[in-house]
């Protein structure tokens, strides 16, 4: 079958997660020019993936119909779209830019007016599932904005997600993935102390994995980081300061809206006294030296 323009498809940052997006959109079948931060990066993943690189994102959005972009934060993703030599710089009007990257919903709308006043279109479409299922091309996407740009993006969608939701206007995905993360940080922070207290009192950390893990305790944090936490194994799929950065958005998103988030808040202690610790480009399992540090001084 034919591609059409909207097949040629920039991406623009390929790291823990981006790249396994980008891989499976290559495998696809689409058309990709790929840009990255750190070349040599992109050079690799084009050689073993079969696309272009990009000399800057605005070279990305001169070449192609559709950009997504994937990095840390808001200020990335600003100057990534709009910033010099960034994507807008180039692009044709109705362009469309899908960030699906973890940012502040007020910081997703505030750069959509920008393109906006280019004649460039914007999704925010960040994802749920973490390394694996990027890979496997399994991931959660929950998307904000205008339902044609959501229907023009879906095959791209599909190549890479397998849960995939319009969950409202610009900004309501970023939204929702935020109380996500904080869920997923509360309830890993949870799921630590009950190891913690297992161990403690003499049950074998295993068997609280396997009991847990089949009752009413169980959680699907508690299968993703009961093992690492109980090997102390940090193999980063998601960075611990990545978490952190989102609950604390979540957080300001909860006071804003005058909502109590009491148990995102102590996770979020709990991940600041991890990061102080160290253990900031380790994966969030880490939370739990912070935690365990607590303890000996209560012993």
């Amino acid at each position: 079958m034919e591609r059409s323009a909207n097949d040629r498809v920039g991406f623009c940052g390929l790291g823990i997660m981006g790249s396994r997006m980008a891989a499976n959109l290559a495998r696809a079948g689409f058309d990709l020019t790929v840009w990255n931060r750190t070349r040599s990066t992109a050079e690799a993943w084009a050689a073993e993936h079969g696309a272009q690189v990009a000399e800057t994102p605005a070279q990305v959005g001169e070449r192609c119909g559709v950009v997504i972009t994937m990095v840390v934060d808001g200020a990335q993703v600003e100057q990534v779209l709009t910033g010099t030599d960034g994507v807008a710089d180039s692009a044709a009007p109705g362009t469309l830019c899908i960030d699906m990257s973890t940012i502040a919903p007020a910081d997703t709308r505030r750069i959509g007016k920008r393109l906006a006043a280019r004649g460039l279109r914007m999704l925010d479409a960040p994802v749920s599932g973490s390394s694996p299922k990027a890979e496997d091309g399994t991931l959660t996407i929950m998307v904000g904005g205008e339902t044609e740009e959501f229907e023009r993006a879906q095959p791209l969608f599909a190549a890479i997600g397998q849960l995939i939701v319009h969950v409202g206007a610009l900004g309501q995905g970023e939204a929702l993935k935020l109380i996500n993360n904080a869920l997923a940080a509360a309830n890993t922070t949870a799921a630590a102390e009950g190891l913690l207290l297992a161990q403690k009192i003499g049950l074998d950390p295993g068997q609280f994995e396997q009991v847990i893990g089949a009752g009413s305790g169980a959680s699907a944090m508690l299968a993703m980081k009961a093992g690492p936490m109980r090997r102390r194994d940090y193999e980063p799929l998601f960075k611990l300061d990545h978490m952190l950065k989102d609950v604390r958005l979540c957080l300001e998103q909860a006071e804003q809206a005058g909502i109590p988030f009491e148990s995102a808040d102590y996770a979020g202690e709990v991940l600041g006294a991890a990061s102080d610790k160290g253990f900031g480009e380790q994966d969030f399992a880490a939370l739990i030296e912070a935690l365990d540090t607590v303890a000996d001084r209560r012993t």
